[in-house]
C-alpha cells in the first residue's frame, strides 16, 4: 500500500527513532509499504519518519540511478537500527533533495563513504562500507532516524532565503506526483 509521505513541518520529521525490537508481521507490511510508496514517488530512499512511524528503519533502492550496472547491489535494501561508526575523512558535495520537502534541492557536503552496521529485514547483521551515491543516501536516510533534515546540513543565509518557501510548504501548499501528509503546527 502506497502511504502518504510527511511534508516538512510535520513534528515526527525531527524527533529521534526507536530501535526495532522484533520482527513482526506488523513490521514486514510496513517495510513492504514503504519499498511500494519510495517507488510510487520515484524516490531513491525513505525513511520511516518520512511515512509517520518512529522505527529505526529505512528503504533504499538505487536502481532508479543506474543504467545496465551489473555489478549494482540488489535493490531494495532495507536497514534496520543501522549505526555509522566510520566516515571517511574525505567530503564529497552533491546536489540533495528529499520526499519530504519537495521541490527544494540544495548542495549537502557529506563525507564520501561511511562504515555501517545494520540487520537487513530478515534481522540478518550486516556491516559494510559504502561509498558514492549509496554513502549519500544511507546518510542522509540516517538523518532522518535522528529527526535531521537536509537543510540543516545548509548554511543559515541559504535557510533564510527558502524560509518563505518552507513555510508555504508546511502549510500545505505544495504539490506532489506522490500522497502527501501535512501535520505542522505553523
Amino acid at each position: 500500500m502506497i502511504l502518504p509521505i510527511y511534508v516538512y513541518g510535520a513534528p515526527i520529521l525531527t524527533q529521534r527513532t526507536i530501535e526495532v525490537t522484533e520482527n513482526t508481521p506488523e513490521l514486514q507490511q510496513l517495510i513492504d509499504d514503504m519499498i511500494e510508496t519510495m517507488h510510487g514517488a520515484s524516490g531513491i530512499g525513505l525513511a520511516a519518519p518520512q511515512v509517520g512511524r518512529s522505527e529505526r528503519l529505512f528503504v533504499v533502492d538505487l536502481s532508479p540511478m543506474v543504467e545496465d550496472d551489473e555489478d549494482a547491489e540488489a535493490a531494495p535494501v532495507v536497514f534496520i537500527n543501522p549505526e555509522i561508526y566510520e566516515e571517511s575523512e574525505e567530503d564529497e558535495e552533491y546536489e540533495e533533495g528529499c520526499l519530504s520537502i519537495p521541490d527544494i534541492r540544495e548542495y549537502v557536503i557529506r563525507p564520501e563513504g561511511v562504515r555501517l552496521r545494520y540487520m537487513d529485514r530478515n534481522f540478518k547483521k550486516h556491516d559494510i562500507v559504502a561509498e558514492g551515491m549509496l554513502a549519500r543516501v544511507i546518510q542522509h536516510e540516517f538523518d532522518h532516524l535522528d529527526g535531521v533534515l537536509f537543510l540543516d546540513h545548509i548554511s543559515p543565509f541559504k535557510r533564510r532565503l527558502l524560509k518563505r518557501r518552507l513555510k508555504e510548504m508546511a502549510r500545505g501548499n505544495i504539490e506532489a506526483d506522490y500522497p502527501l501528509k501535512f501535520t505542522s503546527v505553523v
